[in-house]
Order: C-alpha cells, then structure tokens, then sequence
C-alpha cells in the first residue's frame, strides 16, 4: 500500500486551487447575469464564456491541487488525452447546466436538473483526472466516499446554478463565488479521501508526461485566462448600468457630437480681394 501525501507542499497548492475556483465561479456568476439580460445570439455567447469560465475554474483547481498529490515510491506522469478530455467534460457540462437553468421554463426542475447534470459532469471531470494518472501501481476507490463526493458536486452545482441566475447584486455575487469555491475545494478532497494506492513492484515505462511538462502550463493559461478575463467582465458596464448612464445624460459610446465644419461665410476674406496682385509687398496700389 502506497503512502500518500495530498499536501506535499503544504498549504501552497490548497491555497492557490481554491483562489482559482473562486476566480472561474465569479467570472461565470458575471457572465451569466450578463446573459440573462440579454437575448439572441448575445445571450448565448455570454452563456458558453460562462460555461469556459466555470468549468476551467473547476479543472484548474483540480490539478493545481494536483500538484500536491504525491505518493512515496513512485513517480506520477499524466496522460494527455484524458487529461484534455477532462476539461472538454468540465466546461460542456457547465454549459449544460446553465443552457437548462436559463432556458428551462419551471424554475425549480431546471434548477433539479440542471445541478444533476452539472454535479455528475463535474465528478466525472474529476474521477477521468485522476484517471489520467500514470504510477507504479493502481489506484483503488472507497465507495461510499466516492458517493460522498458526488452528491456534494451536485449539492455544489446546484448551487452554483441558483446563484448564476438569482444574484444580481455584486457584492452577494462576491459572496457566491466564494462560497462555490469552497464546495468545489471539498468535493475534490473528498474525493481524493476515497484513494487508496496499491504499489506495483514490476518497474514498467509510466508512459504519459511529468506535471510540469504539460499539466502546469495549461493550468497557468487557463489561470491567467480568468483572471485577465475577469478583469475585462468587471470593469465593461452592464446594459443596465448603461441605460442608468443615458437616463443620468451621460452619451454614451458613439454618441458625442462631431464638430461641424465652418461654413464658407465665416472664412475671414481676403485681404486683398480676388486679385492677389492688386496691391505690391510695400502696400502700394498697383492700379493706381
């Protein structure tokens, strides 16, 4: 039996996972007010960044937690197909989610089955990661802990939902994501809780490649991408803070007038008239 170490180094990656779920949560808490209030095409654009954001959020967190995830006697390598599968998983069962809560026409069974939906997907996000997970050995699962984490992602994801289409107010919403975070954080060490690791002592090819050769650029791109995209989301005006400006007589974006041109009548005249030559540079006149 292997022995495993979640916080190899220490509180660093705990830390740093729960900030990122926090960032994905509250950019897709913005993006779907932003979506609500809008219809057509817009709606659904704002809906699938939504979705990219969350469900990156989750990802990123799972394998920035990852990287504290260690076992004594082994060396731990990723598969890259799974790996990429996972976060394909994490963001379509987002959008999923949200297209049901945001389309749906009975509130509480969208909200049932959209957090359903969403937790099962999020689990499964979770469950292909580790999958993805290359050692000396096999990975064995305690299953009523592996139920735990389930329900509590579906708990999570419910929640998530409710508070993407009720929240409108900005600091509630700050509330929310912080809250989603945490729920998201406990369902992955909930999970890892259900690990049990049997060590193989036939020395085989790992295949796959190290954490920091493609599992820690991803997470940095997509961290970076929340972060520069949550900057954009927060600081761009909502349709109602828009109209609160034109109500206020604030113009707005391509509304300041464009000065005119002088009209030909106020240009001074020339001193001299039509005729340039008429007077010579001493001021003498010419015809005179």
């Amino acid at each position: 039996m292997g022995t495993l170490n979640h916080f190899s180094f220490g509180w660093l990656t705990p830390v740093l996972s729960y900030a990122m779920a926090c960032v994905g949560a509250a950019l897709g808490l913005r993006c779907t007010l932003r979506g609500l209030a809008a219809t057509g095409a817009t709606r659904r654009n704002w809906l699938l960044t939504a979705a990219a954001a969350i469900g990156s959020g989750i990802w990123t967190m799972h394998f920035v937690a990852m990287f504290g995830f260690a076992v004594d006697g082994t060396e731990l390598r990723y598969n890259v197909p799974l790996t990429v599968l996972s976060l394909l998983v994490a963001v379509l069962v987002t959008g999923l989610g949200l297209t049901v809560v945001c389309y749906g026409r009975h509130r509480g069974l969208s909200l049932l089955g959209g957090g359903v939906t969403t937790g099962v997907g999020v689990a499964a996000m979770h469950y292909l990661g580790m999958a993805a997970v290359r050692m000396h050995g096999g990975l064995r699962y305690d299953a009523g802990t592996v139920a735990l984490s389930v329900l509590v992602a579906v708990g999570a994801a419910t929640a998530a939902l409710w508070a993407a289409v009720t929240v409108r107010n900005v600091y509630a919403a700050a509330v929310a994501s912080l809250g989603m975070g945490l729920a998201v954080s406990c369902m992955h060490y909930i999970g890892m809780a259900a690990v049990h690791v049997q060590l193989d002592p036939a020395r085989t090819g790992l295949g796959g490649v190290s954490p920091m050769e493609f599992v820690f650029p991803l997470a940095v791109g997509l961290g970076s991408f929340l972060f520069l995209a949550s900057a954009f989301v927060a600081l761009s005006p909502t349709a109602q803070e828009r109209a609160g400006d034109l109500a206020a007589g604030e113009p707005g974006v391509g509304e300041f007038p464009v000065p005119a041109a002088a009209p030909a009548d106020d240009m001074p005249a020339d001193p001299y008239g039509v005729d340039p030559y008429r007077h010579d540079p001493y001021g003498h006149d010419r015809a005179a």
